[in-house]
């Protein structure tokens, strides 16, 4: 996985390195890439942020308080993963064009994304042993110094893991910024090999993109450091009590209800609207089985080979910590900074060059899921690994139990519910990816995310409707999952 990850890092590399130093140097000390880096820089860092405030702030009410409603909460908090970014950026520019500038950039953006730190901070806070904080509290510490001594470095796994898809997805997210008109880095690539699929300017701009991806990875890794989370001990598992929130129950109610409208509630009234008001839409029934059944077929079978792909990865990095393990987990998030059209080039020169009979196949299409969103996938079994307690392993090793039995029947039931995660957040991003998707579908290929960018390209909204709002209910289920309760049902 790692040498398959590090296939589009190598051609985008190559390709610079083959226009020569000196014309590479001048490319990246031009003005414009200065403000590319600015623009880019600013928006993933005040992205990330905002994403985990707003993310581990709702996961805490939802998990932590006696907030009303919080099973459905759950739900509509975790639902804007069913829209793609590019589907919420059209409901916003569709309803109040002002928000194409950098600040509207973010809102949409941390709307868009929050879920992705919502959900491993939710899960990481309803499996929390209430031990420590019980120890806390009756040392005398109040709720605030108890959540910030205690809880919140419990869920520094979660919390940064989610923080860092947040940062790669927003260094190579195209769709969204390009209908908020707002520059960086993926839309200037897109803008270089829309003229040439070699453009050497492209290339080098995606070089500067790796070095950004570079950085959040290392910076990642310092904050996480080496901490084991995995606790074991006698006694029953126990939840932790919830706390009243008394006056503050209507304005928690009030900002819970507002994410969701912004969040929820702009794109899917964005695409009611063009539904009814359109007067070119049309519903294409066998247009939309078609595409819908391809869509789902790919997601479901990417979303099982990248999860038992990302297995190794995660088990490495966890069990055998170490210096190597911690360079091949790193390896696996490089392509994900990329932009989807670098991964899908990098996979089309090495499928022509090496292995040609894969070139313009299904099994192609499958690697560049892999490449895009395995991230997604270590992380969530890394998180749950890191609360798997190894002496279990040991335990089971030590009684005569092989490697792979072990793996079997003791450590893939601890981390069951980590993997149906990440195979549900894998799902989602396929049914919703659209750049690797057409460059590399065989011919003849459509999906719903293709289908709505042909029609809204064209700018035939009200034809363009009828995909996104069945790609959202083709997403539907698979979020509810990630929300279910392991208390209740063994799914997340």
């Amino acid at each position: 996985m790692a040498v398959l990850s590090l296939l589009p890092v190598a051609y985008v590399l190559g390709d610079t390195v083959s226009v020569g130093w000196t014309e590479a140097y001048a490319l990246i000390v031009r003005p414009r890439v200065g403000e590319l880096l600015r623009n880019t820089v600013l928006l993933t860092l005040t992205g990330m942020a905002t994403s985990a405030a707003l993310g581990t702030g709702l996961a805490w009410l939802v998990e932590r308080t006696e907030l009303p409603g919080r099973r459905v909460w759950n739900v509509l908090l975790a639902a804007p993963l069913a829209v793609p970014a590019f589907v919420t950026s059209f409901g916003w520019v569709s309803l109040v064009p002002s928000v194409a500038s950098p600040l509207g950039a973010l809102l949409v953006i941390t709307l868009a994304y929050y879920p992705l730190v919502y959900l491993p901070v939710a899960v990481t806070l309803r499996g929390l042993d209430p031990a420590l904080e019980e120890s806390a509290a009756s040392l005398g510490l109040g709720a605030a110094a108890t959540f910030r001594r205690v809880v919140l470095p419990q869920l520094r796994p979660a919390l940064l893991g989610g923080s860092l898809i947040v940062g790669l997805h927003l260094l190579s997210e195209f769709g969204a910024l390009q209908l908020l008109r707002v520059e960086t880095f993926t839309t200037a690539i897109y803008d270089q090999y829309s003229s040439s699929f070699s453009s050497p300017t492209a290339s080098t701009l995606a070089a500067v993109l790796l070095l950004l991806c570079a950085l959040l990875l290392v910076g990642e890794l310092r904050l996480r450091g080496l901490r084991r989370y995995a606790r074991l001990g006698s006694g029953a598992a126990r939840t932790v009590p919830r706390r009243s929130l008394g006056r503050g129950t209507v304005p928690a109610l009030v900002g819970v209800t507002g994410v969701v409208v912004l969040a929820l509630g702009v794109p899917v009234g964005s695409i009611a609207r063009w539904l009814v008001i359109g007067a070119d839409a049309a519903f294409p029934v066998q247009g939309l089985l078609t595409s819908a059944g391809t869509s789902l077929a790919l997601g479901a079978v990417a979303a099982v080979v990248t999860t038992a792909l990302a297995l190794p990865v995660a088990v490495l990095a966890v069990r055998h910590v170490g210096r190597l393990s911690s360079t091949v987990e790193r390896t696996t998030y490089a392509a994900n900074a990329l932009p989807g059209i670098v991964v899908a080039l990098a996979l089309v020169t090495v499928s022509l060059r090496v292995v040609e009979p894969l070139y313009q196949t299904t099994v192609l299409l499958l690697a560049a899921y892999a490449v895009l969103y395995l991230p997604r996938a270590v992380v969530t079994l890394r998180a749950a690994l890191e609360q798997a307690p190894s002496v279990l392993d040991e335990v089971a090793q030590s009684l005569g139990v092989s490697r792979w039995s072990t793996l079997r029947r003791v450590t893939l039931p601890l981390i069951a519910r980590g993997s149906r995660a990440g195979a549900a957040l894998v799902f989602l991003g396929v049914v919703t990816e659209l750049t690797a998707t057409l460059l590399l579908a065989p011919l003849g290929t459509s999906t719903l995310a293709t289908e709505f960018w042909a029609q809204s390209s064209q700018l035939v909204y009200g034809a363009a409707a009828p995909y996104a709002a069945l790609m959202i209910l083709l997403s539907a289920p698979a979020t509810f999952l990630l929300t279910r309760d392991p208390r209740q049902a063994d799914v997340l």
